[in-house]
């Protein structure tokens, strides 16, 4: 059961990264190297992975663990992309 879920996880990460891969087939605007779709590939799949395993184990606390990574994972993700509030993407 739980390659179930490992394997769904790995589908939605993969379908996610599409979108970056095909707009940059149509835009120069969106430019990304490798090493943006392993990050933004393995973010994607960690955040995964932890929203499936709080759901599945959490109680009636689920919700908020979910929202808590949920806004872990937008946190970094800003900080990756421009450095909202460190240097870590600029």
């Amino acid at each position: 059961m739980p390659f179930k879920n490992i394997l769904r996880v790995a589908l939605v990460t993969g379908s996610i990264l599409l979108i970056p891969l095909i707009a940059m087939q149509f835009t120069a605007e969106v430019n990304w190297t490798l090493s943006d779709f392993v990050i933004m590939g393995g973010l994607i799949f960690i955040t995964g992975l932890l929203i499936d395993l709080a759901w599945r184990t959490l109680g009636k606390y689920r919700a908020l663990a979910v929202v808590g990574i949920v806004g872990l994972f937008l946190w970094l993700w800003v900080e990756l992309a421009v450095g909202l509030f460190t240097n870590w993407g600029s």
